[in-house]
Order: C-alpha cells, then sequence, then structure tokens
C-alpha cells in the first residue's frame, strides 16, 4: 500500500571515518523514531554503515535503513544511496558516475552551492546527467539560503528536490526532510524518488542556531587537522 513516508537521506554518526560525532548508528535510529521517520539514510563518508543488525534495530523500530554514503569524487562530496558497494576508493573522479548509476540507487548532489570546497558548485552542471536528485539542506534561514541556486536548478532541469538534515548533530533530525509518496521498500522509495513523487518539509533555522552549526564545523576542523577526504 502506498503511503507518505517520512525520509532522510543524509546523515552522519560516530561511525564515520572522517568526523567526530557524538551519537550512534543506534542513537540515531532511536531518535528517528521518536520523531516519526518511516527510512532513514546513514551516509558516512567513504563508506556504508550498514549490517543485518542494524537493519533489524531499525526494522523493529518500524523504520526502512536505507544503505548510503558520502562519497568523495574529485575532491567533491556526491550522496550515494544503495549504492553497491562498501567503500569508495580515494581520488575517484566524477566521471566515474556513469559506471555507478543505475536503477537500483540513487545520486544526490549535497548542498551544491554552499561555499565550501566540497560542494559540487558548477561541476554539478558538467555532470548533471548523472544526478537523480538536488538536496535541499537544513542549513538556511530566511536571511541566508543557499538552497536557493539548488531549487532554480531542480525546477530548471527537471530533477527532485529532496530535503535532508545533513545530521552531524543530533537535533538537526527532522529539520528537513522528504515525504516519499510509496510503498515502505528499499526498491519503491528509490523508484518514488526517481519519479519525483516526493514533498520536501523544511523549517528554517535561528542566526543563532546556524552560528552554532559554524563554531562546531570550525571547532572540529581546527582539531582534527587529519579531516581530508
Amino acid at each position: 500500500m502506498k503511503q507518505k513516508l517520512k525520509v532522510d537521506l543524509h546523515a552522519h554518526t560516530a561511525e564515520d571515518p572522517y568526523e567526530y560525532i557524538n551519537y550512534t548508528a543506534y542513537q540515531l535510529i532511536d531518535r528517528a523514531s521518536q520523531k516519526g521517520f518511516d527510512a532513514l539514510a546513514i551516509t558516512n563518508h567513504n563508506t556504508v554503515t550498514y549490517n543485518k543488525k542494524l537493519v533489524r534495530y531499525a526494522e523493529n523500530k518500524g523504520i526502512v535503513l536505507i544503505p548510503g554514503m558520502e562519497a568523495t569524487f574529485s575532491r567533491k562530496h556526491v550522496l550515494l544511496i544503495n549504492p553497491g558497494f562498501n567503500k569508495n576508493p580515494l581520488n575517484r573522479p566524477l566521471e566515474d558516475l556513469v559506471k555507478i548509476k543505475n536503477d537500483k540507487n540513487l545520486i544526490i548532489a549535497p548542498h551544491p552551492f554552499f561555499p565550501t570546497s566540497k560542494s559540487l558548485q558548477q561541476e554539478l552542471f558538467s555532470y548533471i546527467e548523472y544526478f537523480d536528485a538536488i538536496e535541499f539542506s537544513f542549513f538556511y534561514n530566511h536571511l541566508i539560503n543557499c538552497n536557493k541556486k539548488a531549487a532554480h536548478v531542480s525546477n530548471q532541469y527537471k530533477i527532485p528536490l529532496v530535503g535532508t538534515s545533513d545530521c552531524h548533530n543530533i537535533w538537526q533530525l527532522g529539520s528537513s526532510y522528504t515525504l516519499v509518496e510509496t510503498k515502505k521498500e528499499l526498491s519503491s522509495i528509490i523508484e518514488a524518488i526517481k519519479e519525483g513523487k516526493i514533498e520536501t518539509c523544511t523549517t528554517p533555522l535561528s542566526l543563532l542556531t546556524m552560528g552554532r552549526v559554524v563554531m562546531n564545523f570550525f571547532v572540529f576542523h581546527k582539531f582534527k587537522p587529519y579531516y581530508k577526504m
């Protein structure tokens, strides 16, 4: 039976090898259950955090756990949902997206126009044909919104716009998410997103909260100089 599923396709946990996160995959699943999510992708950097134990734990909480990763291609971040492999090789070029793209996965452009070196920026247009969706990130408010260009490109190229929390702090979960009209199973969720049977749900942050996120980011990078992807 089709229903509107509450889904987040971009979240990090303590299992991420490149980030300091103070909650585990199990704790994130608990939070997702409390927030009424139906499906969740844990997308740690260049690695898939997904196993039978986690899947069963999520199922017991009423959640479809989706395999994923935030992978690095040509030093840019790309969200891979159901990638079909557990590790992403270093120094992988964006040209490899053509080898990865298939009917069973999703390739999403995360925070494409945010002012960071990891955002795709103009590279998105060079490889636009390989992307199944574009992210509308949680990090914005009424005054500062780097998602506006992403929304414009989504409309221009008829590519679905998915809301995500890009969760690095557990309170972020639920700030932005996607409603997907489909059956509650992995393959159906992927198919429905590709077909644009979605609704982006999002709440702008306060300036104070945005400042808190930025401060957390810079503190992490100051004390974790080995952070490279």
